[in-house]
């Protein structure tokens, strides 16, 4: 556990993420832009004979979507995310509430007040 007040926290490194994640991601990106691909084509067969307006939404899905794919899929380390602060301040600790102080006149009305001081 970190002491109160204790010395701010400096980050080690801003590093971003390495090249073999950044490859596995967009892998992943594409192989999912091309199961959607498929599923469009494929109902688009189904859909022929059954509901040809539909058919043709899922054909210009089918044709449009191999080059969104790629476009999406090749989006990678250029649009990294800025490296964050080397500096995190320390948290803010709330202050100390005030207490009440008591007049002259409201020590007078009462009496264990005037009992309580030695003086």
């Amino acid at each position: 556990m970190r002491k109160q007040g204790g010395p701010e926290v400096h980050r080690i490194s801003g590093a971003r993420a390495g090249l073999t994640e950044d490859v596995r991601g967009r892998q992943r990106r594409y192989i999912i832009s091309m199961s959607i691909r498929t599923l469009s084509v494929i109902l688009t067969v189904v859909l022929w004979n059954v509901e040809r307006p539909l058919a043709w939404a899922t054909l210009v899905i089918g044709l449009l979507l191999p080059y969104i794919a790629v476009v999406y899929a090749n989006a990678g380390r250029e649009n990294a995310p800025v490296a964050p602060a080397a500096y995190i301040p320390a948290p803010i600790r709330p202050a100390i509430e005030a207490t009440k102080v008591e007049s002259g006149a409201e020590r007078a009305a009462d009496p264990l007040a005037d009992s309580a001081d030695p003086a």
